[in-house]
């Protein structure tokens, strides 16, 4: 029989390095065999084994050897796990398992967003690091809840210096503690009250520590350009990257201007703003209902609110701004709005308002519709979902190299109200609708607005990518039966086809089901080196 001359020199070179090495041969915790590697760079995907070893990737390529755990992904694609750089997961230590994101493939999630965090980062990386969590987590610090500690409450009006300084001093000292960045949230209080040079003393800060300002805008509408203008002037001024949180153009009178805005963001590149942005895969959103009603009537708080209310001539000042901003937007009455929560009347939850409006006022005019939001958020408020976005705008959006794919989301509480259903399959939606199904998306670029690029944007470290040395947060799925199964009528419907999903290393997704593990990790945000003549 002949002897392969290539096949005889493999072999020489691995007993050669065999034997360098002692005479041990390489062991693996985990070994993912046969798999179709999709290894977030955009890359062609290519064919090979990983080899797992202390949580880290330790080989890719052919792997004769045996290893503890042992995963056929024949006929499966092997992937980094999903980084969602855009959640509302500040709650992680109450929920630790965090299902609704591991079983759509996410292993790494980022909270703190929309301005609203927790000020005291150490505080909540110390209390996850205690629960014991099934996920990588990073947050964000939210400048609004910067400004309420600093300042005592939501005021229109400037910081005092001294207000200023010690929002800068929290800033500092969640920079330090590890927070990746900060956000803002300039629809809601206090952020909307902020004005640009405030925002950007507080992001030339988040800079200094090479950190990102992330920021859901103004205005998503109408007036996107001159929101986006704002966000590249504190990039600038600040010295800082920026994130553009959820981008989107809401109501029908903005539909049609996704080129624009993209071009806006692609000049801001050229001038040398470093600029990203992320999306939601729906074309509906999700915030408070109270974001229906004037900042003004809400300044100072729920009291202040609900006497502004009981005054009659006020109250019809305030239901005039309303119903002047809800034809701004090319609407005639609040059928877009869904109630997702109402504690006060949880019978609410699902219905339109003027399906709550017929039910609490008898009539489904735009009078009780009006007045059917201010009693909502009288008995302390309520969660919606709005349905204001175009499918066409949204799709230009997500074709953009520099976009990346966020939830926007909390953990989800299995069966509690009727949330936006993205918590449970933004990311299976991306593979499922937007790869498969239309080909907006090859499968390898979708990958890698999942991985790489967040983790490249948000200086995400030693994750993201498929490669020998970085952490092995992995999945193995069939990218054809992969699927997003919530909908707006029945969210509560986990995301399937992820047959496993490895945090760290340890299998925390097994043949579909989430196995307890808790195996996920605090990531916090690596400072830039001072130089060398700091003290």
């Amino acid at each position: 029989m002949k002897t392969n001359p290539i096949s005889s020199i493999v072999r020489l070179v691995y007993w050669v390095f065999f034997l360098a090495m002692g005479g041990q041969a390489e062991t693996f915790d985990t070994v993912i065999r046969h798999g179709r590697i999709v290894d977030g760079t955009g890359n062609p995907a290519f064919y090979a084994d990983v080899g797992i070893a202390g949580g880290r990737v330790a080989r890719i390529g052919r792997i004769p050897e045996k290893a503890v755990v042992e995963l056929d992904a024949t006929g499966k694609v092997v992937t980094p796990g999903f980084i969602d750089v855009h959640t509302h997961a500040d709650d992680l230590a109450e929920q630790p398992r965090a299902e609704n994101f591991l079983k759509m493939g996410v292993t790494t999630i980022i909270a703190g967003n929309c301005g609203d965090s927790d000020t005291d980062i150490g505080k909540v990386f110390a209390g996850i690091e205690k629960a014991g969590v099934s996920i990588n987590f990073a947050t964000l610090v939210g400048q609004g809840s910067i400004r309420s500690k600093a300042m005592g409450g939501s005021f229109n009006r400037p910081p005092s210096a001294h207000e200023l300084e010690t929002m800068k001093a929290l800033t500092r000292k969640a920079m330090e503690d590890g927070a990746v960045g900060m956000s803002t949230g300039l629809i809601y209080l206090p952020g909307s009250f902020s004005s640009t040079d405030e925002i950007a003393e507080l992001a030339s800060i988040v800079g200094q520590y090479d950190g990102i300002y992330t920021t859901h805008m103004r205005d998503e509408g109408n007036h996107i350009l001159n929101s986006l203008k704002e966000t590249f002037e504190i990039a600038r001024k600040a010295h800082v990257r920026a994130e553009i949180s959820h981008i989107k153009l809401g109501g029908k009178t903005a539909w049609g201007h996704a080129n624009e805005a993209l071009a806006a963001i692609e000049a801001a590149r050229k001038e040398g703003l470093d600029i990203t942005q992320d999306q939601y895969a729906y074309t509906a959103s999700s915030t408070a209902l109270g974001q229906l009603i004037p900042d003004s009537a809400k300044e100072g708080g729920h009291d202040e609110f609900v006497k502004r209310i009981a005054d009659p001539k006020t109250r019809e000042e305030i239901k005039k701004e309303m119903m002047i901003s809800l034809r701004s937007h090319g609407r005639t009455n609040y059928s877009y709005a869904v109630i997702a929560y109402y504690t006060n009347r949880l019978e609410l939850n699902g219905l339109t308002v003027p399906q709550a409006a017929k039910i609490l006022k008898g009539s489904d005019s735009i009078d009780a519709q009006v007045e059917t939001i201010l009693e909502i958020q009288k008995n302390h408020g309520a969660s919606a979902v709005f349905h204001g976005m175009n499918e066409d705008d949204l799709q230009i959006f997500m074709r953009h190299p520099n976009t990346m794919f966020a939830s926007d989301s909390g953990v989800r509480e299995f069966g509690k109200g009727v949330p936006h259903p993205r918590g449970y399959g933004n990311n299976a939606r991306i593979l499922a609708r937007y790869v498969r199904e239309l080909h907006v998306l090859r499968l390898e670029d979708g990958i890698r607005r999942m991985t790489t690029l967040p983790a490249q944007s948000f200086h995400i470290q030693n994750r993201g990518e498929l490669k020998v040395g970085n952490f092995a947060d992995v999945l193995v799925f069939d990218p054809e039966k992969v699927q997003d199964n919530a909908t707006y009528e029945k969210p509560h419907q986990y995301a399937t086809g992820m047959d496993y999903v490895l945090v760290n290393g340890g299998v925390v997704i097994e043949k579909g089901e989430h196995n307890g593990a808790k195996v996920g990790k605090v990531l916090r945000h690596e400072l830039p080196p001072k130089p060398a003549d700091s003290p």
